[in-house]
This record gives structure tokens, sequence and C-alpha cells, in this order.
């Protein structure tokens, strides 16, 4: 494997082979590139068994392991993992293995991050991500409380401490906002609105506008994924994709990781939007959400996104398929 230090790239190797084609002396060229003329004879010979192919670089792992560990305790060490959440320190003594063991083959197995696991179910999870956008959009709605005007500071900390105190004082909140969201599957590009309901013709209508804003942006809607809520059950809901073109699709009960894009967004509005510091109104919160959307889309950095927004996922992939 090439290192920093390395004198023959790829594109050296293929230097030195054109060299020595020429018909110049192998000791030549490699005095030349600075590598010894084992090194040069070794990369002519691989040239001239494999082709171009022969030049890239090659995995260093051997091709035998004598002192590997046995597949049943590996699938021991694995069961442990999954099924009781245990880490390294605690699997090796039951085993009878050093932590250090334990850790390379749980990473072997992919099964090193608890966060990669389905908590309940032990399992590796499976992400995935829609080649381009439009061709899923994700929809949910979160349940909201509304707010109450907070006038004692000891009280103002957050809208959660500000509620709870409200409700220990014998004054339940008043009604509650739906805050319907669709993000796109590829780029992350999310549209929300703080909505009275969760009616099916409140989630008919969300979706129109919602369709109409991914439009604007340059993408065309294909499938609209949805939890199994009885707003989207409704013949309303599915009747009005089905008039745009749009194929609905549903997730298994009981299985919100299928709908994790928006899910998770869901999340990054609760943490930087509804609970990001207290708001007097009802009405200041739900404006608040404008700025916050431009700010998730147009200049919040993104992880899965190499660090991008949303906006430049969407310009690139119009760039790509236009």
């Amino acid at each position: 494997m090439s290192h920093r230090n390395a004198r023959l790239t790829v594109h050296g190797r293929r230097l030195l082979v054109e060299r020595v084609r020429s018909g110049r002396p192998v000791a030549h060229v490699a005095a030349e590139m600075g590598v010894s003329r084992p090194t040069a004879h070794k990369w002519v010979r691989r040239w001239r068994a494999e082709g171009e192919a022969g030049l890239a670089d090659r995995s260093s792992r051997p091709r035998t392991t004598p002192h590997r560990t046995g597949a049943e305790t590996e699938a021991r060490v694995c069961e442990l993992r999954q099924s009781r959440k245990l880490g390294p320190a605690r699997i090796g003594p039951i085993l009878g293995l050093p932590p250090s063991t334990v850790h390379r083959i749980l990473t072997r197995h992919g099964l090193h991050r608890l966060a990669w696991l389905d908590r309940p179910t032990g399992r590796p999870v499976r992400r995935y991500e829609r080649s381009r956008p439009g061709e899923m959009v994700h929809v949910d709605i979160k349940k909201l409380g509304n707010i109450h005007k907070v006038t004692d500071r000891r009280h103002a900390m957050d809208n959660k401490q500000a509620t709870t105190t409200v409700r220990k004082r014998g004054k339940p909140v008043i009604g509650y906002s739906y805050l319907h969201s669709a993000v796109d599957d590829h780029s992350r590009l999310a549209y929300s609105e703080v909505l009275a309901d969760e009616r099916k013709e409140t989630a008919a209508a969300f979706r129109q506008r919602a369709h109409a804003f991914f439009t604007r942006h340059g993408i065309t809607v294909e499938r609209v994924l949805t939890d199994n809520g009885p707003c989207y059950r409704s013949g309303l809901f599915t009747q009005t994709l089905t008039a745009a073109g749009i194929a609905h699709k549903r997730i298994r009960p009981y299985r919100p990781q299928t709908n994790g894009k928006v899910e998770r967004f869901n999340r990054t509005l609760l943490d930087e939007w509804a609970y990001l510091r207290p708001y007097t109104t009802n009405t200041e919160h739900t404006q608040a959400l404008t700025d916050f959307l431009h700010t998730y889309n147009h200049h919040r950095c993104h992880t899965a996104l190499n660090g991008q927004p949303p906006i430049n996922r969407v310009n690139n992939a119009a760039g790509q398929y236009t």
C-alpha cells in the first residue's frame, strides 16, 4: 500500500513501465526514479502479468491467519453484544478473551459502535439514501404543546420547563399544535408548517404545498413515505398523491427507523427551534420556524452531506441530471 513517503504512486509506476518499454535498462530507470532495481523489476513483472490492473495498490492483509479466533467464539461475542449490549471489557471476562481481541472481533463484524445498532433488536442499522432528489420524500407529524406567555424568569429556562411548571401549578396547556414536515431523502431539503390538527384534509393540503415547495427547487417528487397514522391511511391522502402521479409508501408498523430522515429532522427541530429558547407567545414560536428552515436548508452544515447544506446537494444534482 502507498504511504505519504512512497517513491512510486500508481502514476509513477506507469511512468516506470513506459520508460522500460521504450528500451531503456531497468537499472537506469530505477536510479532515475529513486527506487531499487528489485522494486522496478517487481512492477514491470506485475504489469506484464496483469496489465494496467497490476500497477494498482494491493491490500497488505495476509492470505491466511492461523491464530485467528474461532468462528464459534466470534459468534458468541456477537451474540452477547447484540442481546445484552455489552462492551469488550465485559464480554472479555465472560469468554476468557482479552478486551482488545473482543474489540477486533466486534470491529470485524461492524458491531463496535452501539450507535450503529437498533437498540431493541441489536441488529446493525441498515442506512440507505436514494440516488436523486425527489425519488423519495419522507413526511411526518410532530405534536407540540401550545406555548403560554412566560412571565417568571425562574421558569423561563426553556419551553419544556415552562410547560411543566404551568402544569404543576394547576394550569394545563391549552391545546396542541401539529408540526407537519416533509424531507427529501437524497438532499435533506426540508419543508415544515405548524398547523392546527392532523386530520386527513389538513395532511392532504400540506402535502400539496410541500409538493409546490419542492417543485420550485426543481425537484420532481416520485414517492412519498409516511407512517401508518390515520390521516395517511385515508383515501383522501392517497388520492391526492395518485392524482399528482406520486406513489404512496408506508412503513412497516412500529418501524420508525424506515422513516428515519424525517424522524431525525424532527429531533433537530426540537433542539434547534422548538426548545432553543423561551418564546413568549405561540405566534412568535411559529414565526421563528421560517428563519430556522432557511438556515437549515441554505446554511446549516449536514454531516450526511459532507458538511454541506441541503441546497448545495440539490444544485449539484440539478447539474448532474440536466
